[in-house]
């Protein structure tokens, strides 16, 4: 049986980054945490920093076994008490024009940062029923608003809002809430992985490629790291998720930073070619005419 005193949360992504942020700032306030984590030496270093009410989970979003093991191991724990929350944060960036991406890459975008978020949630709501608990769905600014070279990110980002928005409706009759959680810039290890990808894929692309889109790719690796550098920290992001799962009348979306609501603001009073020419200066798109050649 669950015996802490706001009940079982489960954390997706918790190696690094928002995640590990989250589960560290879920345990010390209350929760009985089971952290996900894809390598066994990510769980050692994460306890490492954790209290004794924090376990860590072996759970890949994208395996159904290890999902499987990690729904046994959690209803034994919960009992008849169920699960009070979970945190679907696991996720991954992959950038590249969408032109020359690999179809792979992008399929493997969607299955760990949409499809997976909703086998762990299927896996999962018979325990959330039972408790009347929470789901909070890490989506992104990048999920309102779309950038050039970002497009697999945005799909997976903007496909999970929608998914937020219909499970909310669709769970509301078993008293489930389901919140997004819309970050801007964080500082957190997914910008690295994300720029050491894209370098990758940009070599790994045709001649044809690099003509067409040279100064923008170097616009976009700059940019990258700017926004990487002026992200806040993840605790804060914890710690508007932990308000999302313990205030008795819960919003169903929070923005979390102030390029966050900036970008929101931007989005609604220009129009779509306004906001067009922004992005393009800003990411060094090539105009049209130059362009044309």
């Amino acid at each position: 049986m669950a015996s802490s005193e706001r009940g079982i949360a489960v954390v997706t992504g918790a190696s690094t980054g928002i995640g590990r942020a989250t589960a560290l700032d879920l345990a010390a306030n209350g929760f009985e945490v089971f952290a996900g984590v894809r390598r066994k030496a990510d769980g050692e270093a994460l306890e490492e920093d954790a209290p004794e009410n924090l376990t860590p989970l072996i759970i890949d979003v994208t395996k159904p076994a290890t999902i499987a093991r990690a729904k046994t191991a959690i209803a034994r724990k919960a009992g008849s008490d169920g699960v009070s929350a979970l945190v679907n944060n696991a996720g991954i960036a992959i950038a590249g024009p969408l032109e020359f991406l690999p179809l792979d890459d992008f399929r493997r975008q969607i299955e760990v940062n949409l499809t997976g978020h909703l086998a762990i949630t299927q896996a999962l709501l018979p325990q959330l029923r039972k408790a009347q608990g929470r789901i909070v769905n890490i989506t992104s600014i990048g999920g309102l608003v779309s950038t050039p070279f970002n497009g697999p990110y945005h799909a997976a980002k903007w496909g999970l809002e929608a998914l937020t928005d219909a499970l909310r409706v669709e769970l509301q009759p078993w008293g489930i809430d389901v919140i997004a959680i819309e970050p801007g810039s964080v500082a957190t290890e997914i910008w690295d992985r994300g720029l050491d990808r894209a370098k990758e894929m940009r070599e790994a692309m045709p001649p044809a490629a690099e003509d067409l889109y040279e100064s923008a790719f170097a616009a976009a690796f700059e940019l990258t790291e700017k926004t990487r550098d002026a992200g806040i920290p993840p605790e804060k992001a914890a710690k508007v998720i932990r308000k999302a799962l313990t205030s008795p009348r819960p919003k169903t979306r929070y923005l979390v930073g102030r390029d966050a609501r900036g970008a929101v603001a931007a989005k609604r009073v220009l129009s779509d070619r306004a906001w067009d020419r922004m992005i393009t200066r800003m990411a060094k798109v090539p105009k049209r005419d130059s362009a044309l050649g």
